[in-house]
């Protein structure tokens, strides 16, 4: 007789199942309506009023045996899961996004980036003067190291910090980088420097501090000048991609990414490294991926793990900074090798890339 009942009653929990699933699904197709609505006409799909409003007749409407709280948790899970189909069914395909694309490969000059060959990118923090420059660039030529940098334009958090050389930083780099047959990256920071960058130098940076400044991410777009991207020391790697579509959405295919640490509550480092934004990036778009481990460290003693770590997880390549005299150093003297410690630093690093550059 009991088994009876409980048949019958289970019987009944499956019709409601099915009424259930029908709903959900009927909510669905709605809902995904007014996505699309909302899509063309340019409105936020989240609505924190309506679904205030929801929650408050439904918890009124609510004659239990469940209580307000489980209610809400429960169209909690659905308006989550409804707004997360209207993010999905309107998502436009990303240029940055793998698809089923091939590895990106950036040429510039003579050196291809990206495609499984590993490359160093190295110089100092700041362009001091033309004679520092030079010493650092004969001896990166000796090394065989093909991409020197080299901050012009230096956005410090502190406004009496050096805050380098400017366009004059721009000449320098032209100059040393011709006489010793280097490619250049340095960072630009304004807009109204793009055109004047272009002429002076072959890559151009976009430092953690403007990853998110759109106009100038626009504006490098438009152009076919290579552009590395630097993933913003409080950006999420899908704000990351985002800035990074920006740049690739208006034209420009030459993009390499760069993750260099962001910000947590670790003292102990300048910042965090990310080593899983490498194998997500490269999982994710088609681009190359460096690694700045001079920043994201910002100490010296763990640059060579570091290193270590981010060509075993994938990065097509490092960044790092050297000085001939890291004591004397205009800015961030602390986590810039020596002649001594760079060279070290290949010899640690020679092993995980045999095409290393």
């Amino acid at each position: 007789m009991s088994e009876e009942r409980i048949g019958e009653y289970r019987r009944e929990i499956d019709r409601i199942n099915e009424k259930i699933l029908r709903l959900l699904n009927k909510r669905a197709e709605i809902t995904t309506r007014i996505g699309e609505i909302k899509e063309s006409e340019g409105v936020e799909k989240f609505d924190p009023k309506r679904e205030s409003e929801q929650f408050a007749k439904l918890t009124k409407l609510n004659r239990g045996p469940l209580s307000n709280e489980i209610i809400k948790k429960i169209f909690r899970e659905i308006f989550r899961y409804s707004l997360s189909m209207m993010g999905e069914d309107q998502r436009k395909p990303m240029l940055v996004h793998r698809g089923d694309k091939s590895d990106t490969v950036v040429k510039v000059g003579n050196v291809e980036i990206g495609g499984g060959k590993s490359i160093i990118i190295a110089g100092p923090c700041a362009v001091e003067n033309e004679r520092q420059l030079d010493t650092i660039a004969s001896f990166l030529r000796s090394l065989g190291v093909p991409i020197m940098r080299g901050g012009a334009f230096k956005p410090r958090t502190s406004p009496y910090a050096f805050q380098g050389l400017g366009i004059d930083g721009f000449r320098i780099m032209l100059d040393v980088c011709k006489r010793y047959d280097l490619l250049s990256i340095s960072e630009v920071v304004d807009t109204h420097h793009v055109e004047l960058a272009m002429e002076y130098i072959d890559i151009l940076q976009i430092g953690a501090r403007n990853m998110a400044n759109f106009e100038l991410l626009k504006l490098l777009g438009a152009t076919r000048k290579p552009v590395l991207l630097k993933r913003g020391y409080m950006a999420t790697l899908e704000e990351f991609v985002y800035a990074a579509e920006y740049i690739m959405s208006g034209g420009n295919p030459n993009l390499l990414l760069c993750e260099r640490g962001i910000r947590t509550f670790e003292r102990w480092t300048r910042n965090t490294l990310d080593i899983s934004a490498v194998p997500i990036l490269k999982q994710e778009t088609h681009l190359p991926i460096f690694v700045d481990v001079s920043h994201s460290a910002g100490r010296k003693d763990i640059i060579p793990a570091l290193a270590r770590a981010s060509l075993a997880s994938g990065a097509d390549g490092i960044m790092v900074e050297i000085h001939h005299n890291p004591p004397v150093a205009l800015s961030d003297a602390s986590q810039q090798l020596d002649f001594d410690q760079f060279q070290s630093l290949l010899k640690t690093i020679y092993p995980l890339c045999e095409d290393l550059s």
